[in-house]
């Protein structure tokens, strides 16, 4: 019978000897299980040793009780948060771009759970990312019930890190947001970013690799003079409990979250066939980050609209009697209202004037 044993493993292989650390993994949850505890409200059941998250779902609100779920990651900023050894804020982005979308059909999001992947487990920055996602979980209103963290050489590089987020909401079936309910006249309002958010990074990497841009440079693009690495690390912005407000005193005739596709792609797939939504692009001030990558990367208008968000994180769809109601709601959160255009009749298109 053939020997298989290996003359330069005398001690025998282990798990740790070809790449993957049990107690690292180990060590990062005892880091971090404290802070997602935190998030748990009382619907929770189970905790960080059970094979999967327990949710109680109390549907006695609900006449018909309808589950929204969602799936993303953060894309290619992780690597700009590698490249600057700063992963404080892209647990933030994982959660924003998933609830986000929940709060696109109308729903209220329940729970998230998180997916983080890398070459190398580090347990101090699995930590980092993981205090950001359970922190921005309570800035959404909503409980952290479980994740899991993979390390996995040769698939990844030693020093690779990948993340990946899942969200469940909540709705009642009559109350889901549905383009058939909206109208000639109705007006489309826009709800500022914090920047590029998490969408577009490929394009600005390119630029800035192109450009030799500089992230410890500051180009003069806010008020706070911050750098370009610092203005592109600002998180995604959360805006559930904004729209939980706004949803007690108005009908939400259409929201759409402004990523990948930009302005064209999101809007355009909460219209009706028959109508256009017409965007008047003086009536909010664009953010000198965009205006600085499309000089430098000699990017055309309707590209950069494509890509971006050009300073709208979020578009919702009112009835224009509703407009009073709805600047109550932005002053009591300090939001400033963009009336940004209006639906008109058409063909299912986003159209963007001067």
């Amino acid at each position: 019978m053939k020997n298989y044993n290996n003359k330069n493993n005398k001690d025998g292989l282990s798990y740790k000897k070809s790449g993957v650390d049990i107690d690292k993994a180990n060590e990062a949850i005892a880091l971090f299980q404290n802070k997602v505890k935190s998030t748990f409200d009382s619907n929770v059941i189970s905790d960080l040793s059970s094979y999967a998250g327990l949710y109680k779902l109390d549907v006695k609100k609900f006449e018909n009780p309808v589950l929204v779920s969602t799936t993303d990651g953060v894309g290619t900023k992780v690597l700009i948060a590698k490249e600057l050894d700063n992963f404080s804020t892209i647990g933030q982005d994982l959660v924003a771009m998933n609830v986000n979308d929940v709060i696109c059909c109308g729903a209220d999001p329940l729970f998230f759970l998180d997916y983080i992947a890398c070459g190398k487990l580090n347990p101090l920055t699995i930590k980092v990312i993981v205090e950001s996602i359970a922190e921005a979980c309570k800035l959404a209103g909503i409980s952290l019930i479980g994740g899991e963290t993979a390390e996995m050489p040769d698939v990844y590089k030693r020093d690779d890190i990948d993340l990946a987020g899942f969200c469940v909401g909540i709705v009642n079936e009559k109350e889901i947001i549905l383009k058939e309910n909206i109208n000639e006249g109705d007006l489309i309002v826009g709800i500022k970013s914090s920047g590029p958010h998490s969408n577009g990074y490929s394009l600005i990497r390119k630029i800035i690799k192109d450009e030799n841009l500089s992230f410890d440079k500051s180009y003069n693009l806010d008020a706070d003079n911050l750098s370009l690495g610092e203005l592109l690390l600002k998180p995604t912005r959360i805006y559930t409990r904004l729209i939980k407000e706004l949803k007690k005193s108005l009908k939400i005739k259409g929201i759409a979250h402004i990523t990948g596709g930009g302005f064209y792609e999101n809007i355009r797939r909460i219209i009706p066939k028959n109508y256009d939504a017409e965007i008047s692009k003086g009536a909010w001030e664009i953010p000198l980050i965009f205006k600085l990558f499309q000089d430098k990367g000699n990017i055309k208008e309707v590209e950069m609209f494509r890509v971006f968000n050009m300073g709208i994180g979020l578009v919702v769809i009112i009835d224009n009697s509703d407009i009073k109601k709805l600047k109550k709601v932005f002053q009591k959160f300090n939001e400033e209202v963009y009336i940004i255009g209006k639906i008109v009749k058409g063909e299912c298109k986003v159209v963007i004037k001067d």
